[in-house]
Protein backbone atom coordinates (compact mmCIF):
# COMPACT_ATOMS: atom_id res chain seq x y z
CA UNK A 1 0.00 0.00 0.00
CA UNK A 2 1.46 3.43 -0.76
CA UNK A 3 2.00 5.99 1.56
CA UNK A 4 -0.06 8.73 -0.21
CA UNK A 5 -3.35 9.24 -1.29
CA UNK A 6 -3.20 10.79 -5.01
CA UNK A 7 -6.61 12.79 -5.48
CA UNK A 8 -7.58 14.48 -8.45
CA UNK A 9 -9.63 17.69 -7.78
CA UNK A 10 -11.31 20.45 -9.82
CA UNK A 11 -11.02 23.95 -8.88
CA UNK A 12 -13.19 25.20 -11.75
CA UNK A 13 -13.67 24.81 -14.95
CA UNK A 14 -10.10 23.87 -16.84
CA UNK A 15 -8.55 24.03 -13.89
CA UNK A 16 -7.83 20.23 -12.41
CA UNK A 17 -4.89 19.83 -9.66
CA UNK A 18 -3.70 16.03 -8.62
CA UNK A 19 -2.97 16.48 -4.72
CA UNK A 20 -0.96 14.21 -2.63
CA UNK A 21 -2.61 13.17 1.03
CA UNK A 22 -1.74 10.86 3.60
CA UNK A 23 -3.52 7.79 3.06
CA UNK A 24 -6.23 7.70 5.58
CA UNK A 25 -6.47 5.05 8.49
CA UNK A 26 -9.27 2.94 8.47
CA UNK A 27 -12.02 3.66 11.13
CA UNK A 28 -13.32 0.54 13.09
CA UNK A 29 -16.56 0.64 11.10
CA UNK A 30 -14.90 1.43 7.77
CA UNK A 31 -13.87 -0.44 4.65
CA UNK A 32 -10.64 0.90 3.28
CA UNK A 33 -10.14 0.54 -0.98
CA UNK A 34 -7.69 1.07 -2.97
CA UNK A 35 -9.35 2.87 -6.07
CA UNK A 36 -7.54 1.39 -9.46
CA UNK A 37 -10.68 2.62 -12.12
CA UNK A 38 -12.96 5.21 -12.05
CA UNK A 39 -15.13 6.08 -14.76
CA UNK A 40 -16.08 9.78 -16.19
CA UNK A 41 -19.85 10.50 -15.89
CA UNK A 42 -21.28 13.55 -17.19
CA UNK A 43 -20.94 15.05 -13.84
CA UNK A 44 -17.05 15.43 -13.99
CA UNK A 45 -17.46 16.82 -17.80
CA UNK A 46 -20.18 19.39 -16.29
CA UNK A 47 -17.46 20.54 -13.58
CA UNK A 48 -14.36 20.54 -16.05
CA UNK A 49 -16.44 22.21 -18.53
CA UNK A 50 -17.81 25.03 -16.01
CA UNK A 51 -21.66 23.90 -16.69
CA UNK A 52 -21.85 23.09 -13.50
CA UNK A 53 -20.17 25.63 -11.10
CA UNK A 54 -19.74 24.19 -7.66
CA UNK A 55 -17.63 27.18 -6.13
CA UNK A 56 -15.53 24.93 -4.46
CA UNK A 57 -12.67 22.22 -4.45
CA UNK A 58 -14.26 18.97 -5.29
CA UNK A 59 -12.81 15.41 -5.47
CA UNK A 60 -15.60 13.82 -8.04
CA UNK A 61 -15.48 10.31 -9.40
CA UNK A 62 -18.31 7.92 -8.87
CA UNK A 63 -17.85 4.49 -11.00
CA UNK A 64 -15.19 3.07 -8.65
CA UNK A 65 -13.50 -0.53 -8.70
CA UNK A 66 -11.08 -1.70 -6.89
CA UNK A 67 -9.65 -3.68 -3.76
CA UNK A 68 -9.55 -3.98 -0.06
CA UNK A 69 -6.10 -3.14 1.46
CA UNK A 70 -7.73 -2.74 5.09
CA UNK A 71 -10.77 -3.54 7.35
CA UNK A 72 -12.02 -2.13 10.60
CA UNK A 73 -11.98 -3.84 13.21
CA UNK A 74 -15.73 -4.05 13.87
CA UNK A 75 -16.25 -4.97 10.11
CA UNK A 76 -17.60 -9.00 10.21
CA UNK A 77 -14.42 -10.52 8.35
CA UNK A 78 -16.65 -13.51 6.98
CA UNK A 79 -18.02 -11.35 4.56
CA UNK A 80 -14.80 -9.38 3.49
CA UNK A 81 -11.33 -9.71 3.31
CA UNK A 82 -8.14 -7.80 2.67
CA UNK A 83 -8.00 -8.52 -1.32
CA UNK A 84 -11.63 -8.51 -2.27
CA UNK A 85 -11.66 -7.17 -5.33
CA UNK A 86 -14.81 -4.42 -4.82
CA UNK A 87 -16.57 -1.99 -6.32
CA UNK A 88 -17.63 0.98 -4.26
CA UNK A 89 -21.43 2.47 -4.32
CA UNK A 90 -22.68 5.91 -4.34
CA UNK A 91 -21.74 7.16 -0.51
CA UNK A 92 -23.87 9.99 -0.10
CA UNK A 93 -27.02 8.56 1.11
CA UNK A 94 -27.72 9.55 4.81
CA UNK A 95 -29.58 6.55 5.67
CA UNK A 96 -31.39 8.26 8.41
CA UNK A 97 -34.35 10.65 6.53
CA UNK A 98 -37.50 9.67 5.41
CA UNK A 99 -36.75 8.20 1.83
CA UNK A 100 -33.64 6.31 3.22
CA UNK A 101 -35.49 4.46 6.00
CA UNK A 102 -38.06 2.91 3.21
CA UNK A 103 -35.50 2.04 1.75
CA UNK A 104 -35.09 4.26 -1.40
CA UNK A 105 -31.68 5.74 -0.71
CA UNK A 106 -31.53 7.15 -4.86
CA UNK A 107 -33.90 9.71 -2.86
CA UNK A 108 -32.37 10.94 0.42
CA UNK A 109 -33.12 14.17 1.26
CA UNK A 110 -29.66 15.08 2.30
CA UNK A 111 -28.08 13.62 -1.22
CA UNK A 112 -25.48 17.04 -2.20
CA UNK A 113 -21.80 15.90 -3.26
CA UNK A 114 -20.81 19.31 -2.85
CA UNK A 115 -21.68 19.51 1.23
CA UNK A 116 -19.72 16.62 2.34
CA UNK A 117 -16.61 15.61 2.66
CA UNK A 118 -16.64 12.22 3.08
CA UNK A 119 -14.50 10.25 5.24
CA UNK A 120 -10.61 9.63 4.73
CA UNK A 121 -10.88 12.86 2.20
CA UNK A 122 -9.64 16.18 2.41
CA UNK A 123 -12.39 17.72 0.09
CA UNK A 124 -15.71 17.61 -0.73
CA UNK A 125 -17.35 15.21 -3.67
CA UNK A 126 -17.90 11.61 -3.92
CA UNK A 127 -14.24 10.95 -3.80
CA UNK A 128 -13.86 8.48 -6.59
CA UNK A 129 -11.06 10.61 -7.87
CA UNK A 130 -9.09 9.56 -5.09
CA UNK A 131 -6.51 6.64 -5.05
CA UNK A 132 -8.18 5.48 -2.29
CA UNK A 133 -10.96 5.94 -0.55
CA UNK A 134 -12.80 4.67 3.04
CA UNK A 135 -16.77 3.75 2.46
CA UNK A 136 -19.10 1.92 5.30
CA UNK A 137 -19.61 -1.99 4.35
CA UNK A 138 -23.23 -1.48 3.06
CA UNK A 139 -21.66 0.92 -0.03
CA UNK A 140 -18.74 -2.01 -0.88
CA UNK A 141 -19.87 -4.81 -3.48
CA UNK A 142 -17.42 -7.74 -4.53
CA UNK A 143 -16.97 -8.30 -8.01
CA UNK A 144 -15.06 -11.19 -9.53
CA UNK A 145 -14.06 -12.42 -13.04
CA UNK A 146 -14.25 -9.24 -15.11
CA UNK A 147 -11.85 -6.68 -15.53
CA UNK A 148 -12.40 -3.85 -13.22
CA UNK A 149 -12.82 -1.27 -16.29
CA UNK A 150 -15.74 -3.38 -16.65
CA UNK A 151 -16.34 -3.46 -13.08
CA UNK A 152 -16.86 0.24 -12.87
CA UNK A 153 -19.45 0.61 -15.48
CA UNK A 154 -21.55 -1.02 -12.58
CA UNK A 155 -22.74 2.55 -11.02
CA UNK A 156 -23.80 3.27 -14.33
CA UNK A 157 -25.58 0.27 -14.51
CA UNK A 158 -27.07 0.09 -11.96
CA UNK A 159 -29.05 3.19 -12.77
CA UNK A 160 -30.38 2.29 -15.71
CA UNK A 161 -31.70 -1.09 -13.79
CA UNK A 162 -33.50 1.52 -11.30
CA UNK A 163 -35.20 3.24 -14.27
CA UNK A 164 -36.08 0.38 -15.98
CA UNK A 165 -37.74 -1.39 -12.87
CA UNK A 166 -39.25 1.92 -12.07
CA UNK A 167 -40.98 2.07 -15.73
CA UNK A 168 -41.67 -1.52 -15.68
CA UNK A 169 -42.38 -2.71 -19.47
CA UNK A 170 -44.04 -5.61 -19.45
CA UNK A 171 -43.69 -8.69 -22.22
CA UNK A 172 -44.22 -7.90 -25.72
CA UNK A 173 -44.70 -4.27 -25.07
CA UNK A 174 -42.95 -1.46 -27.52
CA UNK A 175 -39.39 0.51 -25.54
CA UNK A 176 -39.11 4.00 -27.45
CA UNK A 177 -35.19 4.62 -26.20
CA UNK A 178 -34.65 8.28 -27.33
CA UNK A 179 -30.70 8.20 -27.31
CA UNK A 180 -28.16 5.84 -28.42
CA UNK A 181 -25.14 7.25 -26.06
CA UNK A 182 -24.14 5.07 -22.91
CA UNK A 183 -27.37 5.35 -20.64
CA UNK A 184 -29.31 4.48 -24.06
CA UNK A 185 -27.52 1.53 -24.93
CA UNK A 186 -27.76 0.35 -21.70
CA UNK A 187 -31.54 0.75 -21.39
CA UNK A 188 -31.71 -1.44 -24.92
CA UNK A 189 -29.74 -3.88 -23.07
CA UNK A 190 -31.91 -4.25 -20.53
CA UNK A 191 -35.33 -3.97 -22.45
CA UNK A 192 -34.20 -6.56 -24.96
CA UNK A 193 -33.44 -8.80 -21.61
CA UNK A 194 -37.16 -8.03 -20.36
CA UNK A 195 -38.96 -9.61 -23.52
CA UNK A 196 -40.03 -6.10 -25.05
CA UNK A 197 -39.53 -4.80 -28.60
CA UNK A 198 -37.25 -1.40 -28.62
CA UNK A 199 -36.65 0.92 -30.97
CA UNK A 200 -33.72 3.19 -30.40
CA UNK A 201 -33.35 6.85 -31.96
CA UNK A 202 -30.42 8.84 -32.98
CA UNK A 203 -28.39 10.86 -35.32
CA UNK A 204 -25.42 8.88 -35.06
CA UNK A 205 -25.44 5.95 -37.41
CA UNK A 206 -22.98 3.79 -36.07
CA UNK A 207 -24.77 4.23 -32.62
CA UNK A 208 -27.65 3.42 -34.35
CA UNK A 209 -25.81 0.15 -35.51
CA UNK A 210 -24.65 -0.35 -32.41
CA UNK A 211 -28.01 -0.62 -30.58
CA UNK A 212 -29.08 -3.18 -33.41
CA UNK A 213 -26.39 -5.60 -32.36
CA UNK A 214 -27.64 -4.86 -28.95
CA UNK A 215 -30.98 -6.10 -29.61
CA UNK A 216 -32.93 -3.45 -30.96
CA UNK A 217 -35.87 -4.19 -33.35
CA UNK A 218 -35.81 -0.90 -35.76
CA UNK A 219 -33.95 2.37 -35.27
CA UNK A 220 -34.60 5.89 -35.89
CA UNK A 221 -32.33 8.64 -37.21
CA UNK A 222 -34.25 11.53 -36.34
CA UNK A 223 -31.98 13.81 -39.12
CA UNK A 224 -33.54 12.20 -41.63
CA UNK A 225 -36.81 10.71 -40.76
CA UNK A 226 -40.27 11.74 -39.00
CA UNK A 227 -39.79 10.01 -35.57
CA UNK A 228 -43.70 10.01 -35.08
CA UNK A 229 -44.52 8.52 -37.91
CA UNK A 230 -41.91 5.94 -38.42
CA UNK A 231 -42.44 5.37 -34.50
CA UNK A 232 -46.56 4.58 -35.66
CA UNK A 233 -45.50 2.62 -38.74
CA UNK A 234 -43.05 -0.01 -36.01
CA UNK A 235 -45.64 -0.31 -33.30
CA UNK A 236 -48.53 -0.94 -35.96
CA UNK A 237 -50.04 2.40 -34.85
CA UNK A 238 -50.08 1.88 -31.08
CA UNK A 239 -46.86 4.37 -30.53
CA UNK A 240 -45.11 3.52 -27.04
CA UNK A 241 -45.73 1.84 -24.03
CA UNK A 242 -42.84 3.70 -22.66
CA UNK A 243 -40.57 6.11 -23.76
CA UNK A 244 -36.81 6.63 -22.02
CA UNK A 245 -35.48 9.75 -22.58
CA UNK A 246 -31.79 9.54 -21.96
CA UNK A 247 -30.81 13.05 -23.55
CA UNK A 248 -30.25 16.00 -21.48
CA UNK A 249 -32.19 18.29 -23.80
CA UNK A 250 -35.97 20.03 -22.55
CA UNK A 251 -37.17 19.75 -26.25
CA UNK A 252 -36.71 16.37 -26.44
CA UNK A 253 -38.13 15.38 -22.99
CA UNK A 254 -41.48 17.55 -24.57
CA UNK A 255 -41.77 15.66 -27.82
CA UNK A 256 -41.68 12.59 -26.10
CA UNK A 257 -45.00 12.75 -24.91
CA UNK A 258 -46.16 12.54 -28.42
CA UNK A 259 -44.32 9.24 -28.77
CA UNK A 260 -46.72 7.75 -25.86
CA UNK A 261 -49.65 5.24 -26.50
CA UNK A 262 -52.74 4.46 -24.28
CA UNK A 263 -51.78 4.21 -20.46
CA UNK A 264 -48.13 4.60 -21.63
CA UNK A 265 -44.77 6.24 -19.19
CA UNK A 266 -42.16 8.67 -20.04
CA UNK A 267 -39.34 8.05 -17.97
CA UNK A 268 -37.14 11.61 -17.50
CA UNK A 269 -33.81 9.37 -17.28
CA UNK A 270 -31.22 12.24 -18.09
CA UNK A 271 -31.08 15.47 -15.91
CA UNK A 272 -31.24 18.33 -18.07
CA UNK A 273 -28.72 21.09 -18.96
CA UNK A 274 -29.52 23.99 -18.98
CA UNK A 275 -32.63 23.26 -16.47
CA UNK A 276 -35.87 24.72 -18.67
CA UNK A 277 -39.68 24.24 -18.35
CA UNK A 278 -41.46 22.20 -21.10
CA UNK A 279 -44.79 22.36 -21.75
CA UNK A 280 -47.57 19.33 -21.35
CA UNK A 281 -50.70 18.81 -21.99
CA UNK A 282 -52.73 18.35 -19.23
CA UNK A 283 -55.97 16.84 -20.99
CA UNK A 284 -53.27 14.00 -22.97
CA UNK A 285 -52.43 13.13 -19.47
CA UNK A 286 -55.43 12.68 -18.57
CA UNK A 287 -57.18 11.63 -21.86
CA UNK A 288 -54.69 8.80 -22.55
CA UNK A 289 -53.83 7.60 -18.95
CA UNK A 290 -50.10 8.87 -19.43
CA UNK A 291 -47.76 8.83 -16.67
CA UNK A 292 -44.95 10.67 -16.26
CA UNK A 293 -41.90 9.56 -14.40
CA UNK A 294 -38.32 10.07 -13.40
CA UNK A 295 -35.39 8.46 -11.83
CA UNK A 296 -31.74 9.51 -10.51
CA UNK A 297 -29.07 7.61 -9.11
CA UNK A 298 -29.72 3.95 -7.35
CA UNK A 299 -29.88 1.86 -4.09
CA UNK A 300 -28.27 -1.18 -2.80
CA UNK A 301 -30.64 -3.31 -4.48
CA UNK A 302 -29.78 -2.13 -8.08
CA UNK A 303 -26.42 -2.03 -7.35
CA UNK A 304 -25.96 -5.54 -6.09
CA UNK A 305 -27.41 -6.47 -8.73
CA UNK A 306 -25.69 -4.55 -11.40
CA UNK A 307 -22.55 -6.17 -10.20
CA UNK A 308 -23.75 -9.70 -10.22
CA UNK A 309 -24.86 -9.09 -14.07
CA UNK A 310 -21.72 -7.88 -14.94
CA UNK A 311 -19.48 -10.11 -13.11
CA UNK A 312 -21.48 -13.33 -14.83
CA UNK A 313 -21.30 -12.43 -18.17
CA UNK A 314 -25.17 -11.13 -17.99
CA UNK A 315 -24.02 -8.24 -19.88
CA UNK A 316 -20.82 -7.32 -21.73
CA UNK A 317 -19.44 -3.90 -20.36
CA UNK A 318 -16.43 -4.07 -22.70
CA UNK A 319 -17.95 -2.20 -26.03
CA UNK A 320 -18.49 0.36 -23.93
CA UNK A 321 -14.39 1.10 -22.60
CA UNK A 322 -13.98 4.17 -25.16
CA UNK A 323 -9.63 5.01 -23.32
CA UNK A 324 -8.04 4.42 -20.25
CA UNK A 325 -5.90 7.25 -19.03
CA UNK A 326 -3.27 7.02 -16.40
CA UNK A 327 -4.56 9.89 -13.55
CA UNK A 328 -1.71 11.72 -14.69
CA UNK A 329 -3.41 12.44 -17.84
CA UNK A 330 -6.71 13.90 -16.08
CA UNK A 331 -6.76 16.64 -18.60
CA UNK A 332 -6.48 14.73 -21.82
CA UNK A 333 -9.21 12.18 -20.30
CA UNK A 334 -11.56 14.54 -19.25
CA UNK A 335 -11.17 16.76 -22.44
CA UNK A 336 -11.97 13.69 -24.53
CA UNK A 337 -14.65 12.83 -22.45
CA UNK A 338 -16.20 16.34 -23.27
CA UNK A 339 -16.28 16.05 -27.18
CA UNK A 340 -19.53 13.82 -26.68
CA UNK A 341 -17.98 10.98 -28.85
CA UNK A 342 -16.79 8.84 -26.09
CA UNK A 343 -19.31 5.90 -24.36
CA UNK A 344 -16.67 5.97 -21.29
CA UNK A 345 -13.52 7.07 -20.50
CA UNK A 346 -11.83 5.51 -17.29
CA UNK A 347 -8.76 7.25 -15.18
CA UNK A 348 -6.41 4.29 -14.17
CA UNK A 349 -4.87 4.81 -10.70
Amino acid sequence: MSENMRSIVVYGAKDVKIENFPVPECDDDKILVQVERCGVCTYEQRLFNGTHKAGVPVVPGHEVAGKIVAIGKEINTDEWSVGDTVVVGVTLPCRDCYPCKLGETQNCEHFDALKKVLPGQHHVGTGGFSSYMMSSPECVFKYHTVSPEEACMTEPLSCVIHSVETADPQFGQYCFIIGAGFMGLLHTLLCVRKGTRVIVSDMNEERLELAKKMGAQFTINPAKENTAEKLREYTNGHMASVVFDTTPIAAVAEEAFHYLGTNGKLMIYSGIYPNKPITVDPHLIHKKGLQILGTANSNDRDFTRASEMISNGILDMKPFISGVYEADDIIACLESSCTGLTFRNIVKF
